[in-house]
């Protein structure tokens, strides 16, 4: 159960004008500030590498802080000129954090690397060509020694001729893949929006950060509890970002600060490095999601530890906690494998019957709406997302799957986009990454030799819809998509044409964000990019070849340890969510399973404790009376953090300048 409330749009904004918040112009600022972000991301992110999450994150970053900067300017304007409605600037709001992560380092340059990198790499992997390459269709990427070379040396033009079948078969791949996200986003949106009403938290910002005023002009929220925790974080995070210039400035450390280092031998190097980390993103957020939450992640991670310890006195090698990715005993990640398949299992389940009443509304033609325009009708939902799947699976056909493997890989694809959607909608923790990937549940249980090597090689090229999660990848855009549902049913913006503006929004940012980072990559050079000195994307893109070439040249078979965890991890998981239906004291929440179980616990663990420990004494002592008047510090301390990694970076490349 949360206690995170979303007010409705005040009276004073129903009779504004902007009507329904979707305005050209709204558009318009909309389209415009994905085409800043776009060159901005691509040198905060790739080029100067000021910032690593930039255009993405769960809550967003850049949205985030355009979406203050944008009120700000509002209410300057509206002084002389007629201001933006409360709805036409969280239609804004809503078209850039779902346009802004197309153009981010995790799906945009991903995407468009995955191919063409395993020609790089065939310089020194020198049995890779013979070994796969002849099952990599040609227009994955252009396959030119010229147009490779000038991709990762730079100093050349983009050879648009080349890049033009890959281009648009991806692009329209990426298009489908929104299209059929959004569909069912449409469907699960009475379920988890009005029967389940989960939290949204990270709706909650926009919403509860701007009211509507007395003339319609969007402006601040008046609470002091929010500009309490605003000015705290903001004060906080300036002074811990300054001090990095001059050090000689006091701060509070705000990151990761190693409290008691790793004892690297005996059963306690298990422990790891015992790391503080005040992040006030995360204890904002866990502020606002339910407490059971905040308590799961800590405690489960504590389980994890010593089940790290157990191992390590039993006879393991002796390593930290997140750095067991194998399968020997305890196995988090393979653990985590199976919460997360069972989240999936349990949200179709949880939406059975909601699913059996949309399917037979669409086959008569009925909406299910009352009051809000429906965002789609059932029947057009369903049809948009039979014709999206389509063309996904044709794809794969096209590339030498078999319609069974396709059908099964374009179907966990939008499976694991759905549970990422679910878990931002409920409980903001959208930016954890999933453990075992949709290409490691193909491939790791039942072994590659089951799978033909067009398919390892296809289902491997798709890794940049399914990898890396943490915020950092597409999965961003349907979570975000979820919130710009709920923002137009809590701001009653007619959803049918909120729709349509971000769609455009997508389309936009795709055609931008190919121009922008294929211009960029030809000039500089991939390998110039300062972001590959702590980006995962180069050691990935060489994993993936290497999995091909082993898939190919030694296929494996079955895995009894890896299977074994996984069933465990859903057995468990299973448990933990009908414990929790039961028994309303029941404190474990499957998700702080799930979280305990990926890689960077390590380090949110204490934000979640702080988080929850503050709650917890509010709640205890105060009520939810108490709970109520602070929660807008919560979002206060959200906006700010978001604020300042959004423009310090900024600032920072001024001033290079």
């Amino acid at each position: 159960m949360s206690v995170v409330t979303v007010p409705e749009a005040p009276e004073t904004e129903t009779k504004s004008r902007g009507g329904a918040g979707v305005t050209w112009r709204a558009v318009a600022i909309g389209l415009i500030l994905i085409a800043v972000l776009a060159v901005a991301g691509f040198y905060i992110e790739m080029v100067l590498h000021l910032a690593y999450d930039f255009n993405t994150q769960s809550p967003p970053v850049a949205p985030l802080g355009v979406f203050f900067i944008v009120v700000l300017l509002n209410l300057a304007a509206a002084k002389r000129w007629s201001g933006l409605s409360r709805r036409e600037l969280l239609v804004v709001y809503a078209m850039v954090t779902i346009g802004a992560p197309v153009i981010a380092h995790g799906t945009m340059l991903w995407m468009l690397c995955i191919s063409i990198g395993q020609r790089e790499y065939a310089r020194t992997m020198v049995d890779w060509p013979n070994a796969f390459f002849q099952y990599v269709p040609p227009w994955f990427a252009p396959t030119d020694p010229a147009a490779v070379d000038g991709f990762f040396r730079g100093q050349s033009a983009v050879p648009w001729a080349l890049w033009f079948q890959p281009l648009v078969v991806w692009g329209l791949f990426f298009f489908a893949l929104y299209s059929a996200n959004m569909c069912l986003l449409v469907i699960f949106r009475r379920q988890w929006v009005t029967n389940e009403r989960l939290s949204f938290p990270v709706a909650t910002v926009p919403l509860e950060a701007v009211r509507a005023g007395g003339d319609g002009v969007g402006r601040f929220s008046a609470a002091g509890a929010f500009w309490i925790g605003f000015g705290v974080v903001f004060f906080l995070g300036l002074m811990f970002r300054l001090s990095s210039i001059v050090p000689a400035i006091p701060a509070i450390p705000l990151d990761d600060y190693v409290l008691v280092p790793w004892q690297v031998t005996g059963p306690l190097a298990g422990i790891g490095d015992f790391t503080l980390n005040f992040s006030p993103v995360l204890i904002g957020l866990s502020y606002l999601i339910p407490k059971e939450l905040s308590f799961s992640v800590w405690f489960f991670w504590y389980v994890r530890v010593a089940e790290t310890v157990a191992a390590i006195a039993g006879g393991v090698t002796p390593m930290r906690p997140q750095d067991y990715w194998g399968t020997d005993f305890p196995a988090p990640y393979y653990q985590g494998g199976g919460a997360v398949i069972a989240l999936g299992i349990l949200a179709f389940w949880s939406g059975r019957h909601h699913l059996r009443q949309a399917f037979r509304a669409a086959m008569m033609g009925r909406s299910e709406e009352e009051g809000v325009e429906a965002p789609l009708g059932y029947r057009l939902a369903l049809v948009g997302l039979a014709l999206s799947m389509a063309y996904m699976v044709v794809f794969c056909l096209a590339a030498g799957s078999r319609v069974l493997v396709a059908v099964l890989l374009v179907s966990l694809i939008l499976a694991y986009h759905m549970v990422w959607a679910r878990l931002r909608a409920e409980n903001g923790m959208s930016f954890i990454g999933f453990p075992f990937t949709v290409g490691s549940v193909m491939q790791e249980p039942l072994g590659t030799s089951v799978l033909r090597p067009k398919e390892i090689v296809t289902i491997n090229a798709m890794s940049w819809t399914y990898w890396p999660g943490w915020g950092e990848g597409c999965e961003v855009i349907t979570g975000a998509s979820l919130d710009a549902i709920k923002i137009s049913d809590s701001a009653r913006i007619r959803q049918r044409p909120l729709i349509a503006a971000v769609s455009v929004g997508v389309l936009f940012a795709l055609a931008v964000g190919m121009y922008v980072v294929l211009t960029g990559t030809y000039q500089r050079g991939f390998w110039n990019f300062d972001i590959l000195y702590s980006s995962w994307i180069p050691v990935v893109m060489r994993n993936l070849g290497q999995s091909n070439y082993d898939a190919v040249t030694s296929p494996g078979h079955f895995s009894p340890p890896i299977t074994s965890y996984l069933v465990g991890g859903m057995v468990f998981t299973f448990l933990l969510a009908a414990m929790r239906t039961r028994f309303w004291w029941w404190p474990f929440h499957p998700v702080g399973y799930l979280a305990a179980n990926v890689w960077g616990t390590q380090a949110w663990w204490c934000p979640m404790f702080i988080g929850w420990l503050v709650k917890t004494l509010a709640i205890r002592y105060g009520g939810l009376k108490l709970y109520q008047k602070t929660m807008p510090a919560a979002i206060g301390m959200i906006l700010a953090d978001r604020l300042l990694s959004f423009a310090w970076p900024l600032v920072v490349a001024l001033a290079r300048r």
